[in-house]
């Protein structure tokens, strides 16, 4: 599909009890353990100042 973006796949290892936990908050705002992991790490980086979609927007120069 034109303009959809390639995801990434990577292995990740996480102790049982922060991964139950996880799931839980994750089943907690109806998401998949996967989809919790993308939407807490976008909003790291948009916290940080490090949101590449932010950054594309101000090269442009728009907001």
């Amino acid at each position: 599909m034109p303009g959809k973006e390639q995801k990434k796949s990577f292995v990740l290892r996480l102790d049982s009890a922060t991964y139950d936990a996880l799931e839980r908050w994750a089943a907690d705002e109806f998401r998949s353990v996967n989809g919790q992991m993308e939407w807490i790490i976008a909003k790291a980086l948009r916290d940080a100042g490090r949101d590449k979609k932010k950054d594309k927007t101000k090269k442009d120069g728009t907001t």
